[in-house]
């Protein structure tokens, strides 16, 4: 299994990143902040006013780590990534399954099925941590509901639209029932709804936030087995749009990002001096917050879980890896089927 490395999230403004020989080095107002070896960094993520020479883009590109600039509140703008790797057989494959409507529709189902089944144990989880406590019973039939839904998937053979349509279904009960995974500080975070561009309370703003960097960790796994992140199964082709690594992530969403926002949350890692509102009525996080969720994300993915199919420990940070692996292996055709990630 791949070793997981470091991802550097660089979040002061006016930083400037640059090579010397085979380091990094960060500086801020010509002082060095930071200086770290190459060979230590899966990627590097940007965020607002931070520039990058073209010498250590032209090292970051050699040694394949990604390099991706989001705006300072999370918004992706774009990704330098070195040649194209792995064998181009794999990726011409993978463009006649995705004009295939029926191998779409196999694909389509696994990713929904990882999804909405991980759903449901964040529901099922919160019933037991919190047995006793108002708002179990709406847990309990909302996880049931998504049961029906993970039923209904399986007697989908023909119509991508029908899976969309209970994916969309599944998500409105799981987010129907998401204010009631938040225990503490109700009055300072409640949810009353999924919503974005912009998020208009803390709780989204968290999600996308954490969505965003998600699908960075997403994309660069699945370049890395030579897969390409633009071309979906479950989302279609768009300019402009990872839809691969849209399916992909669907699987990590519930785990990676949801209960760590809820752990942020609950905890007391972030407060609502935190967040403020911008001129559009959009919802954007301090710096000081940014910060605490991008450690709090890289301490999350070293933890391991136990991966069903592998039967083996993962770190979670390696989750995306060995999923893109073991899709990159059913499009070649050694595996008759694609394994979703589910977590118990």
């Amino acid at each position: 299994m791949k070793k997981l490395l470091n991802t550097l999230y660089v979040t002061t403004q006016g930083a400037y990143l640059s090579r010397e020989g085979e380091t990094v080095l960060v500086r801020v107002e010509k002082e060095t902040k930071l200086h770290l070896p190459i060979h230590t960094l899966s990627g590097i993520v940007c965020f607002g006013q931070v520039s990058c020479s073209p010498f250590l883009l032209g090292l970051c590109a050699e040694r394949g780590v990604g390099v991706s600039f989001f705006t300072e509140y999370g918004r992706f703008m774009a990704r330098v990534q070195g040649a194209v790797s792995g064998n181009v057989l794999l990726r011409r494959q993978q463009y006649r399954w995705a004009d295939d409507e029926a191998k779409s529709i196999d694909l389509a189902r696994s990713f929904l099925i990882g999804k909405i089944s991980n759903h449901r144990t964040v529901l099922l989880r919160a019933t037991r941590d919190h047995a006793g406590k108002p708002g179990i019973d709406t847990l309990e039939k909302a996880a049931g509901r998504l049961r029906y839904s993970l039923d209904q998937l399986l007697s989908v053979h023909n119509s991508l639209e029908m899976l969309r349509g209970i994916e969309g279904e599944a998500a409105a009960t799981y987010f129907g029932v998401f204010d009631h995974l938040i225990t503490a500080r109700k009055e300072d975070f409640q949810f009353q709804g999924r919503n974005r561009r912009p998020p208009l309370d803390a709780v989204n703003c968290l999600l996308s936030f954490l969505y965003s960097i998600l699908m960075h960790d997403v994309r660069g796994a699945l370049e890395s087995v030579g897969l390409d992140p633009s071309v979906g199964f479950l989302h279609r082709d768009r300019p402009g749009r990872a839809s691969l690594a849209l399916d992909l992530m669907e699987e990590f969403r519930p785990f990676l990002a949801d209960r760590l926002a809820l752990s942020l949350i609950n905890l007391g890692v972030v407060k609502k001096s935190g967040f403020r509102y911008g001129e559009t009525g959009g919802v954007v996080m301090d710096d000081d917050t940014r910060k605490a969720l991008l450690v709090a994300y890289q301490k999350r993915k070293q933890e391991e879980v136990n991966h069903l199919f592998l039967d083996e420990k993962v770190e979670l940070g390696l989750l995306p890896f060995a999923q893109a692996l073991l899709l990159a292996r059913h499009v070649r055709g050694d595996l008759d089927g694609y394994p979703p990630f589910i977590w118990r």
